[in-house]
């Protein structure tokens, strides 16, 4: 009996399952995400998650997502943690 088939179906198998483990998380558009999507990200509760929507609202869409640290309670940190995942669209 061959052990090759079995071997390189074992490597592919876990190839596949470790490509998930580093997937990237998908990118937030801070112009039109929700609540419960903004407050996801590192640093942003539901009540900061809030004050970027009333930010928004108030102000128009941000145009970076350096514009965040506007925001009342966010910071340059907190968007420096985050800048990977924003998208401003």
């Amino acid at each position: 009996m061959k052990r090759t088939p079995m071997i390189a179906t074992l490597v592919l198998l876990f190839s596949l399952l470790t490509g998930f483990a580093h997937a990237e998380p998908a990118a937030i558009n801070i112009n039109t995400a929700d609540i419960e999507t903004l407050a996801n990200l590192n640093g942003i509760g539901q009540s900061k998650a809030e004050a970027i929507v009333a930010y928004r609202e108030a102000n128009g869409p941000f145009q970076s997502a350096e514009e965040l640290d506007n925001v009342k309670g966010i910071g340059t940190v907190t968007v420096e943690k985050n800048a990977d995942r924003l998208t401003v669209e």
